[in-house]
């Protein structure tokens, strides 16, 4: 019969399998082995590293040993060098905490709407890798005059609801009527006041003081160029001024504000 020996070494002399150190630099991202909150580094101090998740919440730990997670691997903070740089972009345009090597979502059966290519292209622009985890498609319109009929299509749903951003979104207008007669429980229509998705970059990052006003009746597109001295040609002005958004900071926040309402509302748990 086979003896057994059963390893009576004591616990505190097993030697533990080496656990990396890394820097606490700004903006990197790790989860806090105890409590699994996650966020970006933001400070740290003698002993403390505070960090900030998504939605702005801070919170203060102690830098212990094997106490963070980064990229799900165990990994001890530690107060970072002056001068060290983020070992990788740890934010999405948007300003949500990046989630290094994720995968895109299945897509959910909810989707969200747009006026036209240039908002589908904005939007995935500063919310593409948010949108991609989350398993939600944008899709353009090309106006909303048919509006009702494209929702009426859908059949918006507890399983599957639907969000709409409209330009120009102003008590009074055709477009608030049309977005009345839609709006239900499982289907939302948000706006910003702008005529076109144009206006909502910011004119700082576009490099003009301010967008031009253009005359009623007059295509704002084409005035705006004009007004501005840039050919006539809507499309390579588009890509001109889609170039200079980097990231949330380059959009108004009307804009801002009603695109994360729509993400928050399609990607809601089912009641």
């Amino acid at each position: 019969m086979r003896s057994y020996h059963p390893d009576l070494t004591p616990p505190w002399k097993k030697r533990q399998a080496a656990v990396p150190e890394i820097p606490a630099d700004r903006d990197l991202v790790v989860e806090e082995a105890a409590t699994g909150f996650c966020g970006a580094v933001i400070r740290c101090e003698a002993g403390t590293v505070t960090l900030e998740d998504r939605f702005g919440k801070h919170r203060v730990f102690p830098l212990e040993p094997r106490g963070f997670l980064l990229d799900g691997q165990v990994v001890t903070l530690v107060r970072p060098v002056a001068g060290s740089a983020p070992p990788r972009p740890t934010r999405t345009a948007s300003g949500s905490v990046a989630v290094p090597g994720a995968r895109a979502r299945v897509a959910r059966a909810g989707r969200i709407y747009v006026e036209g290519r240039h908002d589908a292209e904005l939007v995935e622009r500063v919310w593409g890798d948010d949108l991609r985890v989350e398993g939600v498609v944008v899709e353009y319109l090309e106006g909303i005059d048919d509006l009702p009929a494209i929702v009426a299509e859908f059949a918006p749903g507890p399983d599957a609801r639907l969000g709409i951003l409209v330009d120009h979104l102003v008590p009074g207008s055709k477009e608030s009527r049309i977005a009345a007669s839609v709006s239900s429980d499982h289907a939302l229509i948000v706006g910003h006041p702008y005529i076109d998705v144009w206006e909502a970059v910011k004119p700082s990052a576009v490099g003009i003081a301010a967008w031009p006003g253009v005359p009623r009746g007059q295509d704002w597109k084409t005035g705006v160029c004009a007004a501005l001295g840039w050919p006539a040609n809507t499309g390579a002005a588009w890509q001109r001024i889609l170039s200079r958004v980097h990231s949330y900071k380059d959009l108004e926040p009307e804009l801002l504000g009603r695109v994360e309402e729509l993400i928050d509302f399609v990607t809601a748990p089912e009641d």
